[in-house]
């Protein structure tokens, strides 16, 4: 242990001729600083009040009657599935806008605009992860239509969702229209 030390007290030596203590808390200043900052990154986060759909924030939307809204919640071609990535809610005891019994939904989401076939209109689709039970396991989709690396993480599908929970252990994910997308003008 002789020679631990010894390289220890010799790296310690260099470091303390080669730099200040004022770079040192310049250095402390600037993680403080930049840790301070990671909750501001732009995700999509709920802002609390109760939903009918478990969703806390903007209520859940559906893009009219029954009729225009085509499709098989519990299959991976439903058109709200666009960029969805995991085990669909639908098939694990909840809905495709609800968590199922036991899991609660992650305020933080990942966002997507789907094509509604019925429509021809583009609508914006939250996808909140469901936590607190263990991996579903049933009905993985993996669709990745403007998916984006994760640089941008609020829109990155690969990400678990469930880190703003008490438990971050993931189970399924609804999808949930938030509005109607508009173009650019």
């Amino acid at each position: 242990m002789y020679w631990l030390d010894k390289i220890t007290e010799k790296f310690s030596r260099r470091v303390a001729k080669s730099s200040s203590r004022r770079n040192l808390l310049r250095k402390i200043g600037l993680a403080m600083a930049g840790g301070a900052s990671l909750p501001l990154l732009p995700v999509a986060r709920a802002a609390g009040g109760e939903g009918g759909s478990g969703y806390h924030g903007v209520a859940p939307q559906t893009s009219g009657n029954p009729v225009a809204d085509p499709g098989d919640p519990a299959s991976c071609d439903y058109w709200r599935y666009c960029a969805i990535d995991g085990f669909l809610c639908s098939c694990c005891g909840g809905t495709h806008v609800s968590c199922p019994p036991g899991t609660e939904m992650s305020p933080m989401t990942w966002i997507g605009t789907c094509k509604n076939p019925a429509d021809g209109l583009n609508y914006i689709v939250s996808y909140n992860d469901c936590c607190g039970k263990t991996s579903c396991s049933r009905c993985l989709c993996n669709n990745n239509l403007g998916d984006i690396p994760p640089y941008r993480a609020f829109s990155n599908n690969d990400i678990n969702w469930c880190v703003g929970m008490d438990s971050t252990i993931y189970h399924c994910t609804t999808s949930i229209i938030l509005g109607i997308a508009t173009e650019k003008s």
